[in-house]
Protein backbone atom coordinates (compact mmCIF):
# COMPACT_ATOMS: atom_id res chain seq x y z
CA UNK A 1 0.00 0.00 0.00
CA UNK A 2 1.38 3.03 -0.75
CA UNK A 3 0.16 6.90 1.07
CA UNK A 4 1.18 9.89 -0.19
CA UNK A 5 1.13 13.19 2.11
CA UNK A 6 0.81 16.51 0.21
CA UNK A 7 1.33 19.37 2.92
CA UNK A 8 3.40 22.23 3.07
CA UNK A 9 2.49 22.91 6.40
CA UNK A 10 3.29 19.93 8.64
CA UNK A 11 6.24 19.94 10.77
CA UNK A 12 8.06 17.13 11.85
CA UNK A 13 6.54 15.75 14.66
CA UNK A 14 3.33 15.06 11.86
CA UNK A 15 6.05 13.59 9.93
CA UNK A 16 6.80 11.23 12.48
CA UNK A 17 3.41 10.17 13.53
CA UNK A 18 2.06 9.65 9.79
CA UNK A 19 5.30 7.51 9.52
CA UNK A 20 4.99 4.89 12.27
CA UNK A 21 0.98 4.63 11.92
CA UNK A 22 1.81 3.70 8.08
CA UNK A 23 4.74 1.43 9.20
CA UNK A 24 2.22 0.02 11.55
CA UNK A 25 -0.01 -0.70 8.46
CA UNK A 26 2.74 -1.68 6.34
CA UNK A 27 2.40 0.68 3.73
CA UNK A 28 5.17 2.94 2.09
CA UNK A 29 4.68 6.72 2.61
CA UNK A 30 6.08 9.68 0.74
CA UNK A 31 5.94 13.49 2.08
CA UNK A 32 5.82 16.19 -0.83
CA UNK A 33 5.51 19.88 -0.35
CA UNK A 34 3.03 20.11 -3.53
CA UNK A 35 1.60 17.98 -6.41
CA UNK A 36 4.35 19.10 -8.67
CA UNK A 37 7.18 17.45 -6.45
CA UNK A 38 5.07 14.13 -7.40
CA UNK A 39 6.92 11.26 -9.36
CA UNK A 40 5.03 9.64 -11.46
CA UNK A 41 5.96 6.68 -10.32
CA UNK A 42 4.00 7.48 -7.54
CA UNK A 43 0.43 8.34 -9.59
CA UNK A 44 -0.48 4.79 -8.58
CA UNK A 45 -0.87 5.73 -4.84
CA UNK A 46 -3.90 3.98 -2.97
CA UNK A 47 -4.21 6.86 -0.26
CA UNK A 48 -3.62 10.60 -0.71
CA UNK A 49 -3.59 12.56 2.33
CA UNK A 50 -3.63 16.18 0.91
CA UNK A 51 -4.74 17.77 -2.79
CA UNK A 52 -3.58 15.97 -5.79
CA UNK A 53 -6.39 16.48 -8.76
CA UNK A 54 -3.70 15.27 -11.00
CA UNK A 55 -3.87 11.77 -9.51
CA UNK A 56 -7.17 11.95 -8.24
CA UNK A 57 -8.91 12.57 -12.21
CA UNK A 58 -6.49 10.27 -13.65
CA UNK A 59 -6.03 7.28 -11.65
CA UNK A 60 -8.32 4.06 -11.55
CA UNK A 61 -6.27 2.97 -8.40
CA UNK A 62 -6.78 5.86 -5.49
CA UNK A 63 -9.01 4.12 -3.46
CA UNK A 64 -9.13 6.67 -0.71
CA UNK A 65 -8.66 10.74 -0.54
CA UNK A 66 -8.66 12.70 2.28
CA UNK A 67 -8.43 16.45 1.81
CA UNK A 68 -7.20 18.35 5.05
CA UNK A 69 -10.21 20.92 4.87
CA UNK A 70 -13.47 20.78 5.53
CA UNK A 71 -15.21 22.79 2.17
CA UNK A 72 -15.25 19.85 -0.76
CA UNK A 73 -17.59 21.43 -3.02
CA UNK A 74 -14.64 21.84 -5.50
CA UNK A 75 -14.38 17.91 -5.85
CA UNK A 76 -17.98 17.98 -6.16
CA UNK A 77 -18.52 18.04 -10.06
CA UNK A 78 -19.49 15.18 -12.09
CA UNK A 79 -16.30 12.61 -13.30
CA UNK A 80 -13.79 14.52 -10.82
CA UNK A 81 -13.02 10.72 -9.62
CA UNK A 82 -11.66 8.74 -12.21
CA UNK A 83 -12.41 5.84 -9.88
CA UNK A 84 -15.88 6.50 -9.33
CA UNK A 85 -15.37 4.19 -6.05
CA UNK A 86 -12.82 5.95 -4.14
CA UNK A 87 -13.18 7.02 -0.64
CA UNK A 88 -13.55 10.87 -0.36
CA UNK A 89 -12.65 12.07 3.63
CA UNK A 90 -12.51 15.57 4.81
CA UNK A 91 -11.04 17.09 8.08
CA UNK A 92 -14.25 18.94 9.01
CA UNK A 93 -13.77 19.05 12.72
CA UNK A 94 -10.08 20.39 13.00
CA UNK A 95 -11.15 24.00 12.42
CA UNK A 96 -13.79 25.16 14.78
CA UNK A 97 -11.41 26.13 16.96
CA UNK A 98 -9.67 28.61 14.95
CA UNK A 99 -12.78 30.24 12.65
CA UNK A 100 -15.10 30.17 15.95
CA UNK A 101 -12.01 32.39 17.23
CA UNK A 102 -12.06 34.54 14.13
CA UNK A 103 -15.98 35.16 14.29
CA UNK A 104 -15.61 36.12 18.08
CA UNK A 105 -13.06 38.42 17.15
CA UNK A 106 -14.82 39.91 13.95
CA UNK A 107 -17.88 40.65 15.81
CA UNK A 108 -15.92 42.04 18.67
CA UNK A 109 -14.53 44.50 15.97
CA UNK A 110 -17.53 45.47 14.62
CA UNK A 111 -20.00 46.03 17.96
CA UNK A 112 -16.87 48.16 19.55
CA UNK A 113 -15.91 49.65 16.57
CA UNK A 114 -12.42 48.94 16.96
CA UNK A 115 -11.95 48.75 13.30
CA UNK A 116 -13.04 53.17 13.20
CA UNK A 117 -10.94 53.24 16.45
CA UNK A 118 -7.46 52.00 15.26
CA UNK A 119 -8.13 53.98 11.85
CA UNK A 120 -8.42 57.06 13.69
CA UNK A 121 -5.72 56.85 16.43
CA UNK A 122 -2.85 55.46 13.15
CA UNK A 123 -4.25 59.02 11.93
CA UNK A 124 -3.49 60.71 15.18
CA UNK A 125 -6.88 61.49 16.36
CA UNK A 126 -7.99 61.08 19.77
CA UNK A 127 -11.89 61.50 19.30
CA UNK A 128 -14.22 60.85 21.97
CA UNK A 129 -16.36 57.70 22.84
CA UNK A 130 -19.50 56.87 20.23
CA UNK A 131 -22.23 54.32 20.92
CA UNK A 132 -21.53 50.82 20.96
CA UNK A 133 -23.03 47.16 20.86
CA UNK A 134 -22.42 44.35 23.02
CA UNK A 135 -22.67 40.32 22.64
CA UNK A 136 -24.34 40.31 25.84
CA UNK A 137 -28.07 40.42 25.37
CA UNK A 138 -27.63 39.93 21.54
CA UNK A 139 -29.86 37.85 19.54
CA UNK A 140 -27.36 35.57 18.17
CA UNK A 141 -28.57 33.10 14.93
CA UNK A 142 -26.28 30.43 13.83
CA UNK A 143 -26.75 29.57 10.06
CA UNK A 144 -24.60 26.20 10.14
CA UNK A 145 -24.87 24.11 13.28
CA UNK A 146 -21.71 21.90 12.08
CA UNK A 147 -18.25 21.83 14.33
CA UNK A 148 -17.63 25.42 13.09
CA UNK A 149 -21.03 27.41 14.39
CA UNK A 150 -21.66 25.60 17.21
CA UNK A 151 -17.71 25.62 18.24
CA UNK A 152 -18.35 29.84 18.21
CA UNK A 153 -22.04 29.16 19.53
CA UNK A 154 -19.97 27.60 23.16
CA UNK A 155 -18.07 30.67 22.97
CA UNK A 156 -20.41 33.21 22.50
CA UNK A 157 -22.42 31.85 25.23
CA UNK A 158 -19.88 33.16 27.76
CA UNK A 159 -20.98 36.58 26.72
CA UNK A 160 -24.23 36.22 28.38
CA UNK A 161 -26.59 36.65 24.99
CA UNK A 162 -30.18 37.19 24.99
CA UNK A 163 -30.76 33.88 23.08
CA UNK A 164 -28.70 31.40 20.52
CA UNK A 165 -31.20 29.65 17.64
CA UNK A 166 -29.47 27.34 15.09
CA UNK A 167 -30.82 26.71 11.81
CA UNK A 168 -29.47 23.86 9.94
CA UNK A 169 -31.28 21.51 7.27
CA UNK A 170 -32.05 18.93 9.39
CA UNK A 171 -33.43 21.53 12.70
CA UNK A 172 -31.36 19.32 15.07
CA UNK A 173 -28.33 19.36 16.90
CA UNK A 174 -26.66 16.81 19.18
CA UNK A 175 -25.42 19.64 21.12
CA UNK A 176 -27.37 21.64 24.15
CA UNK A 177 -25.61 25.47 23.75
CA UNK A 178 -28.29 26.13 21.24
CA UNK A 179 -31.75 27.80 22.86
CA UNK A 180 -33.08 26.03 20.14
CA UNK A 181 -32.36 24.59 16.73
CA UNK A 182 -34.59 25.19 13.74
CA UNK A 183 -35.06 23.97 9.86
CA UNK A 184 -33.68 26.51 7.58
CA UNK A 185 -37.83 25.87 6.19
CA UNK A 186 -38.01 28.49 9.38
CA UNK A 187 -35.37 30.64 8.25
CA UNK A 188 -37.73 33.47 7.61
CA UNK A 189 -39.47 33.01 10.80
CA UNK A 190 -36.21 33.84 13.14
CA UNK A 191 -34.34 36.86 11.16
CA UNK A 192 -36.89 39.16 12.25
CA UNK A 193 -35.15 38.71 15.82
CA UNK A 194 -31.68 38.76 15.01
CA UNK A 195 -28.81 41.11 15.75
CA UNK A 196 -26.00 38.90 14.62
CA UNK A 197 -26.63 36.55 12.13
CA UNK A 198 -23.81 34.16 12.12
CA UNK A 199 -23.30 31.66 9.18
CA UNK A 200 -21.12 28.69 8.94
CA UNK A 201 -22.63 26.86 5.92
CA UNK A 202 -20.86 24.72 2.78
CA UNK A 203 -21.49 25.22 -0.45
CA UNK A 204 -24.25 23.08 -1.66
CA UNK A 205 -27.01 23.43 -4.01
CA UNK A 206 -29.01 24.17 -1.44
CA UNK A 207 -27.08 27.12 0.21
CA UNK A 208 -26.10 29.11 -2.68
CA UNK A 209 -27.97 32.70 -2.42
CA UNK A 210 -29.77 31.20 0.79
CA UNK A 211 -28.71 35.01 2.57
CA UNK A 212 -31.02 36.63 -0.41
CA UNK A 213 -31.75 40.24 -1.29
CA UNK A 214 -34.95 39.57 0.64
CA UNK A 215 -34.15 37.47 3.59
CA UNK A 216 -31.50 40.92 4.45
CA UNK A 217 -34.46 42.65 4.39
CA UNK A 218 -35.85 40.73 7.37
CA UNK A 219 -33.05 41.43 9.71
CA UNK A 220 -33.65 44.13 12.20
CA UNK A 221 -32.08 47.48 11.10
CA UNK A 222 -28.79 47.60 12.36
CA UNK A 223 -28.37 43.90 12.85
CA UNK A 224 -24.62 41.98 11.79
CA UNK A 225 -23.57 39.53 9.55
CA UNK A 226 -20.71 37.03 9.56
CA UNK A 227 -19.27 34.98 7.24
CA UNK A 228 -16.82 32.34 7.27
CA UNK A 229 -18.55 29.28 5.61
CA UNK A 230 -18.73 29.75 1.68
CA UNK A 231 -19.36 33.41 -0.47
CA UNK A 232 -21.81 31.41 -2.41
CA UNK A 233 -24.61 31.79 0.36
CA UNK A 234 -24.42 35.08 0.43
CA UNK A 235 -26.58 37.96 -2.64
CA UNK A 236 -22.84 40.32 -2.42
CA UNK A 237 -24.75 43.25 -4.07
CA UNK A 238 -27.46 43.35 -1.81
CA UNK A 239 -24.87 43.07 0.78
CA UNK A 240 -23.12 45.99 0.11
CA UNK A 241 -26.58 48.18 -0.68
CA UNK A 242 -27.78 47.44 2.38
CA UNK A 243 -24.37 48.24 4.40
CA UNK A 244 -24.38 51.42 2.49
CA UNK A 245 -27.85 52.71 3.18
CA UNK A 246 -27.33 52.20 6.84
CA UNK A 247 -29.88 48.91 7.22
CA UNK A 248 -27.28 46.60 8.57
CA UNK A 249 -24.46 48.22 11.18
CA UNK A 250 -21.78 46.12 9.93
CA UNK A 251 -20.55 43.10 7.97
CA UNK A 252 -17.34 40.51 8.29
CA UNK A 253 -16.59 38.24 5.45
CA UNK A 254 -13.57 35.82 5.13
CA UNK A 255 -15.15 34.17 2.14
CA UNK A 256 -16.56 35.52 -1.31
CA UNK A 257 -18.55 34.45 -4.32
CA UNK A 258 -15.00 34.90 -6.35
CA UNK A 259 -11.26 34.26 -4.75
CA UNK A 260 -9.49 36.18 -4.68
CA UNK A 261 -11.47 39.16 -4.52
CA UNK A 262 -10.72 41.24 -7.86
CA UNK A 263 -9.42 44.59 -7.07
CA UNK A 264 -12.76 46.63 -8.76
CA UNK A 265 -15.11 44.75 -6.37
CA UNK A 266 -17.32 47.63 -4.61
CA UNK A 267 -17.04 45.37 -1.37
CA UNK A 268 -13.40 46.78 -0.97
CA UNK A 269 -14.54 49.99 -0.47
CA UNK A 270 -17.17 49.98 1.97
CA UNK A 271 -16.57 50.77 5.55
CA UNK A 272 -18.99 49.10 7.17
CA UNK A 273 -17.21 45.90 6.23
CA UNK A 274 -14.12 43.62 7.35
CA UNK A 275 -12.25 41.94 4.81
CA UNK A 276 -10.04 39.14 5.76
CA UNK A 277 -8.66 36.56 2.81
CA UNK A 278 -10.35 33.51 3.52
CA UNK A 279 -8.06 33.00 6.61
CA UNK A 280 -10.38 32.29 9.01
CA UNK A 281 -9.38 28.65 9.38
CA UNK A 282 -6.28 26.98 7.54
CA UNK A 283 -3.41 25.15 9.15
CA UNK A 284 -2.10 28.39 10.80
CA UNK A 285 -2.93 26.92 14.53
CA UNK A 286 -0.83 24.20 16.15
CA UNK A 287 -4.09 23.09 17.70
CA UNK A 288 -5.47 22.60 14.10
CA UNK A 289 -2.29 21.06 12.54
CA UNK A 290 -2.52 18.33 15.23
CA UNK A 291 -5.56 17.46 15.24
CA UNK A 292 -6.22 17.84 11.24
CA UNK A 293 -3.16 14.39 11.48
CA UNK A 294 -5.04 13.01 14.75
CA UNK A 295 -8.43 12.68 11.85
CA UNK A 296 -6.30 11.29 9.20
CA UNK A 297 -4.58 8.85 11.46
CA UNK A 298 -7.90 7.93 13.01
CA UNK A 299 -9.46 7.43 9.79
CA UNK A 300 -5.74 5.28 8.74
CA UNK A 301 -6.42 2.58 11.16
CA UNK A 302 -10.29 2.01 10.40
CA UNK A 303 -9.33 1.87 6.71
CA UNK A 304 -6.71 -0.99 7.35
CA UNK A 305 -8.43 -2.37 9.33
CA UNK A 306 -11.69 -2.61 7.18
CA UNK A 307 -14.10 -0.64 9.09
CA UNK A 308 -15.94 2.25 7.70
CA UNK A 309 -14.10 5.67 7.95
CA UNK A 310 -15.69 8.32 10.28
CA UNK A 311 -15.10 11.46 8.22
CA UNK A 312 -16.38 10.34 5.16
CA UNK A 313 -18.28 12.88 2.90
CA UNK A 314 -21.94 12.03 1.77
CA UNK A 315 -21.69 13.32 -1.96
CA UNK A 316 -24.88 13.59 -2.76
CA UNK A 317 -25.09 16.23 0.82
CA UNK A 318 -21.88 17.65 -0.14
CA UNK A 319 -20.14 17.10 2.59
Amino acid sequence: MKILVINNMLEQKHFDQIKSAASEAGAQVFFYKSEAEIPQSNFDADIIYGFAPSIVKTSKTLKWLCVPWAGVDSLMVPDYFANENCLLTNSAGAYGVSIAEHMIAVSLILMRRLDEFMTETKNGLWLSPRPQKSLKDCRITVLGTGDIGTTFAKRARAFEPAAIIGVCRSGKSDSQIYDKVLPVSQLDSILPQTDLLAMSLPATSETKGILSRERMAMLPERAYIVNVGRGSAIDEEALAENLENGHLAGAALDVFQKEPLPAENRLWKIKKLLITPHVAGNMTLPYTKDKNVQMFLEDLKNFTEEKALKYLVDRKLGY
